[in-house]
């Protein structure tokens, strides 16, 4: 097993790898504007999950899916290269969804806040309905 710190250091590591070689080697023209968000690194440091977005439509991001596919092999020789770990990590590439959730949860807040200004319009001139001191009081000595 491996400690959690070498564990961090060579999701790093193999994040900036795979960005530098998408951006200077790989020349398919599938591949969309992609970023690399980030790499997790199992503990035995066997697999390595790799997230990253794309730029686009769906037909963009399934494409860019397809090129990372056939590009597999090239990135994971790299990775082995460079990083100099005894058993070069597999690499398993995931679409983030961070930013579709984010996207979702600034919809709601939209929503919400229109949801408010419309009551807050309904309440301006809107009138209690009862007294305008619903609590009870004692009652004063010179009643």
């Amino acid at each position: 097993m491996s400690s959690p710190e070498r564990q961090r250091r060579l999701a790093d590591r193999i994040k900036e790898i795979v960005a530098q070689v998408l951006e200077t080697r790989i020349k398919d023209p599938r591949l969309g504007f992609i970023t690399i968000t980030d790499v997790r690194v199992t503990a035995d440091l066997r697999e390595a999950s790799v997230f990253y977005t794309v730029l686009g439509d769906d037909a963009e991001r399934a494409a860019t899916a397809a090129a990372l596919e056939s590009a597999k092999g090239l990135l994971r020789s790299e990775v082995g290269k460079q990083t100099g770990v005894k058993f070069t990590p597999t690499l398993a590439f995931f679409p983030d969804a961070l930013p579709d959730n984010a996207r979702h949860v600034e919809e709601l807040l939209r929503e919400a806040a229109q949801a408010d200004a419309a009551v807050h319009e309904r309440a301006e001139g809107a009138h209690y309905a009862g007294e305008t001191d619903p609590y009870r009081h004692p009652r004063d000595e010179q009643e």
